[in-house]
C-alpha cells in the first residue's frame, strides 16, 4: 500500500522556536517516532512537507543582505528550502524508516492563466513600512498590502497545481524500495513557455499539492498532519466538534463551513485524492497518532470502512 504522508508546520517548528536546524531536528525525530507504524510496515511512503516560516526565513536573509548580494526569486527560495529542509528531514528519517531516502527537487506546473495570479492573496517575506513597501513595489513590480495592521508585506498568486514533473522519477525511486521526500513547499512552481518550464514567483498549497501527487502515483492512502487531532466543526467558537469521518459528495456542505484559510484546503485536498483514487485519507495529529487516536477519515461515498 502505497502512501504519501504530509507533514504539517509543527513537524518542524514549534510555537516560540527560532527556526534552528537542532531545533527542527529534534521536531522532526519527535514527529517520526510518533508515526513510527506508518513508516515501519514495510510498505512504500512519500513524505511531503511545507516550508512557509524556512522561505520566510530566507526571504529576509536576501532583504538584510541585499546590498551585497542580489536578492533572487522566490521560486528559487523556494527550490533552496526544499533541498534545506530534506537534508533535515533524510536525517532524521532514514533510520526511523530503515530504508534509504533521496530527496527529490520538485517543480509543479500551473497555468500562467491561472486567475491566482490576476489576484495575489498569498502573504510572503517580512514586513515593511508603507514608504518601503511602496518602493519595492515600483523597483520589483510586487504587489503589497497591509497585513492585519502588522505592517506591509508582498503578496503572491497561489495557483491550482496541475502536473508534478518529477513524477516518473519520484516512482523510479520508490520501486527500488527507496522513501522519497518530494513536493516541499507545495513544490517549485513553473509554467510552460516556449517548450520550456520557467520558474514563476507564487505558492502552491502543500495539501493539493500532496494530493496531486498521491492521485498521479496512484497511491492507496494520503495522510494528512495537522497541529490538532481532528477536523473540526464550529472550531473557532466554543462549540467545537470533532469529525470522525466525511465522504465526498455526503459531505460536501461541511466543507464550506471549514476556515478557509487553515482547514478547509486540508479537506479539500483530501477529497480529490478520495474522488480520484477510491482510496482513502486521514486527517489527524502525529500525537493523536501516536495515542491511537482515530482523526477524520475520509472515504468514498460508497465504501464499507475498514481500518486504515
Amino acid at each position: 500500500m502505497l502512501t504519501v504522508i504530509a507533514l504539517g508546520g509543527n513537524a518542524l517548528l514549534q510555537p516560540g522556536e527560532r527556526g534552528t536546524a537542532a531545533e527542527q531536528r529534534a521536531n522532526l525525530a519527535a514527529t517520526f517516532r510518533a508515526i513510527a507504524p506508518l513508516l515501519r510496515d514495510g510498505q512504500p511512503f512519500v513524505i511531503t512537507h511545507g516550508n512557509g516560516p524556512q522561505v520566510g526565513n530566507e526571504l529576509l536573509r536576501q532583504e538584510l543582505a541585499s546590498a551585497e548580494a542580489p536578492p533572487l526569486p522566490l521560486y528559487i527560495a523556494v527550490a533552496q528550502t526544499q533541498a534545506e529542509i530534506g537534508a533535515l528531514i533524510a536525517a532524521e528519517l532514514e533510520p526511523s524508516a530503515g530504508r534509504p531516502v533521496a530527496v527529490v527537487l520538485t517543480r509543479v506546473e500551473v497555468d500562467q492563466a491561472d486567475p491566482a495570479f490576476q489576484n495575489p492573496t498569498k502573504p510572503v517575506g517580512p514586513f515593511y513600512d508603507a514608504e518601503r513597501a511602496r518602493a519595492l513595489e515600483e523597483e520589483r513590480g510586487w504587489v503589497v498590502k497591509e497585513d492585519a495592521g502588522r505592517g506591509w508585506r508582498r503578496v503572491v498568486p497561489s495557483p491550482r497545481p496541475l502536473k508534478v514533473l518529477e513524477l516518473d522519477s519520484i516512482r523510479t525511486l520508490l520501486e527500488r524500495g527507496v522513501v522519497v521526500v518530494a513536493i516541499g513547499g507545495g513544490g517549485i512552481p513553473v509554467v510552460t513557455r516556449d517548450g520550456r518550464h520557467d520558474g514563476v514567483d507564487a505558492v502552491i498549497d502543500k495539501d493539493h499539492a500532496s494530493a496531486l501527487l498521491a492521485v498521479g502515483l496512484g497511491a492507496e492512502r494520503l495522510v494528512i498532519l495537522t497541529q490538532v487531532p481532528a477536523v473540526y466543526e464550529g472550531f473557532e467558537t466554543g462549540d467545537r466538534r470533532a469529525v470522525a469521518e466525511l465522504r465526498p459528495g455526503r459531505d460536501d456542505e461541511i466543507v464550506e463551513r471549514l476556515p478557509a484559510g487553515s482547514m478547509r484546503p486540508k479537506v479539500e485536498a483530501a477529497f480529490r485524492f478520495v474522488r480520484e483514487t477510491g482510496g482513502e485519507a486521514l486527517i489527524t495529529s502525529a500525537d493523536a497518532l501516536e495515542k491511537g487516536e482515530a482523526g477524520t477519515r475520509i472515504v468514498p461515498a460508497s465504501a464499507n470502512v475498514s481500518p486504515l
